[in-house]
């Protein structure tokens, strides 16, 4: 955690009790996400982060969240050719396996470089 710039500290609290309300079945609101900031002693948090992670952070997004699959990601190796099965002189062409890579990961603001917006 000491290698984390402040706001990213700031997006980890703010989402963390965002997911605890949600847990608990409270209502996700900026005003409960910041009296549990404060509860929890993260009383430096800057005030914009709870309003805009209420908006995007509802019960029915952190739900789907939860229940949808990761998509991406790189695929698995293929398993090893091995000996000659058959004698047969015909080979069978070689097909390439295409692979889709995935988008580069970034935080819900963009940053990660610690540039200023």
């Amino acid at each position: 955690m000491d290698s984390l710039t402040k706001d990213q500290k700031d997006e980890y609290a703010t989402s963390f009790a965002a997911i605890a309300l949600y847990d608990g079945g409270a209502d996700i609101s900026s005003e409960q996400i910041g009296t549990l900031l404060e509860a929890t002693g993260n009383t430096d948090v800057a005030a914009f982060y709870p309003i805009i992670f209420s908006n995007f952070l509802t019960a029915e997004k952190i739900s789907e969240m939860i229940v949808s699959p990761v998509s991406g990601g790189g695929g698995g190796g293929g398993g090893g050719g091995g000996g000659d099965a058959g004698g047969e002189d015909e080979a069978e062409p070689e097909k390439e396996e295409e692979v889709e890579e995935a988008p580069p990961a970034t935080d819900m603001f963009g940053g990660g470089d610690g540039g200023d917006y």
